[in-house]
């Protein structure tokens, strides 16, 4: 096992340095904008990379805007360009730290970086859960990203990259990418299915709160490149709260949810969704995985006004987890807990 899956302080600390790291070593604005996202969603991160994050700041406010005043070209992303115009036009001095609060069995967040997140393909029109990879499209191989990277090497017996989240929403954020270079679509396999399940089940008991999510394509997974989403939590997420039927409890959650403590039950699920065309969501823990089949993206919301304030543009795995990430403070102060599962319901294929 790599040593920073050894514990949970040791995966803390690995990624933190690994940030401080990249800011120090890599210019541009891709790095900056990845290390003041996810010490911006971190107060202790904050404390130690707002001072290198400041001066990274200015310094390339004044490249950019000497650049554009001489019309000279600017040789950085545009996705990474425009992220950066619109924190200039925010302010340093004005960007707001993530916050958390609790909204009857709901997780509310403030995360006004992440609303400056490209859309990427979970804002595009997607038919069926399978497309062929586009290698010139956006995916985790582009040269660019190689300095995103948190690790990579082998983990149980498969070469994998784990890298930072550009704009996290989760503890410890990252995107698990297995044969990066192979170029595997954003489709769930047997095998894959099988790796997630081993990896939480082998890193949970080291980790603590370790766990893997996904979203399939209609689900809005942003990019068509198998990836899963990691993430360390210290609390659990809503959708594990033993009041929900499906742990146990009396009450019926919001939106389809199914839970299994067996790899080869719950792939007998997926490939029935699979074969039905149906959209989804995962949330893998040692042990057990939890399935949200929902409605496709593709169809149309009744009311979409609703839906982005509610919980979000483009609600993946942590909305339907029960977690809000809200991109106004007026939304982050206002959500309630009935407005919350309302808007869930209306994902539900029931």
């Amino acid at each position: 096992m790599p040593p920073l899956f050894s514990s949970t302080a040791d995966f803390q600390h690995a990624f933190a340095d690994g940030l401080h790291t990249m800011l120090r070593q890599h210019d541009g604005l891709g790095v900056y904008i990845l290390v003041l996202a996810n010490a911006a969603n971190d107060p202790e991160l904050w404390q130690r990379l707002r001072e290198p994050l400041t001066e990274r700041h200015y310094h390339q406010a004044a490249l950019i805007t000497t650049a554009l005043r001489q019309g000279r070209p600017l040789n950085e992303p545009e996705d990474d360009l425009m992220v950066f115009l619109k924190l200039m036009a925010i302010g340093f001095e004005n960007l707001n730290l993530a916050e958390q609060r609790e909204a009857g069995p709901w997780e509310v967040q403030f995360n006004p970086l992440r609303a400056l997140r490209p859309p990427r393909a979970s804002a595009a029109k997607v038919e069926g859960l399978r497309q062929p990879f586009n290698p010139d499209g956006f995916h985790f191989d582009k040269p660019f990203l190689a300095k995103e990277v948190f690790w990579q090497g082998e983990l149980l017996d498969r070469n994998v990259s784990l890298l930072y989240n550009k704009f996290p929403f989760a503890p410890l954020h990252g995107l698990l990418v297995p044969e990066k270079g192979l170029g595997h679509a954003q489709f769930l396999t047997p095998q894959w299915h099988g790796y997630a399940w081993e990896t939480t089940q082998a890193l949970g008991p080291r980790v603590a709160g370790f766990g893997l999510a996904y979203n399939s394509l209609g689900a809005y997974a942003s990019v068509n490149h198998l990836h899963f989403q990691s993430f360390v939590r210290e609390l659990p997420l809503p959708l594990l709260n033993p009041v929900w039927r499906h742990n146990g409890g009396s009450e019926d959650y919001p939106v389809d949810c199914l839970s299994f403590d067996d790899a080869v039950a719950a792939w007998r699920y997926l490939d029935e969704l699979h074969q039905g065309g149906t959209a989804y969501n995962l949330v893998y823990l040692p042990g057990r995985l939890y399935v949200l089949p929902r409605r496709h993206q593709s169809q149309a919301w009744a009311t979409p006004g609703a839906l982005q304030t509610s919980l979000g543009a483009n609600p993946g795995w942590y909305e339907l987890a029960g977690g809000v990430a809200a991109f106004g403070r007026q939304d982050f102060v206002q959500i309630d807990a009935r407005s919350i599962a309302e808007e869930l319901g209306k994902l539900s294929l029931s």
